[in-house]
């Protein structure tokens, strides 16, 4: 069942508590045109998890660590947008990440679409007018 989220950038923590209610997965998919706003997005959502720093952009490293206030694995965030074909994600060793009982946030998932499990949440992400996004959960 898909859900629905129109949400304005003010109401990004109520709108990851909404997600977070909403998903099916531990394995987030974020697709959406560049400055969509998924970053932030995720940013919002490791917040909501309790994560003890800041979340950033991977896009350099492709990999983000996250870790609990308690210092315990919380997550790890991707960002393929660099990457050119599959087989460099398995060079990182994605599907060991995978294997993690961690959560996984992936920003440009259409890069990897043959090593995407079949249980995952998409989340795509749409820009409206001014900050305004909409969110579709799959």
């Amino acid at each position: 069942m898909q859900q629905k989220i129109i949400y304005d950038f003010h109401e990004i923590q109520s709108t990851a508590k909404k997600i977070l209610a909403a998903t099916t997965s531990k394995i987030l998919c974020f697709y959406g045109s560049m400055g969509a706003g998924k970053t932030t997005l995720i940013k919002a959502l490791v917040k909501e998890l309790g994560g003890a720093d800041p979340a950033n952009s991977p896009t350099f490293g492709i990999v983000n660590e996250y870790a609990n206030t308690q210092g315990k694995l919380l997550g790890y965030h991707f960002d393929f947008y660099r990457l050119n074909e599959e087989e460099e994600a398995l060079d990182l060793g994605f599907e060991d990440y995978l294997r993690q009982d961690a959560w996984i946030f992936i920003e440009w998932p259409e890069k990897i679409p043959n090593l995407l499990p079949e249980k995952i949440t998409e989340i795509n992400l749409k820009i409206l007018e001014g900050q305004a996004r909409e969110i579709v959960i799959a």
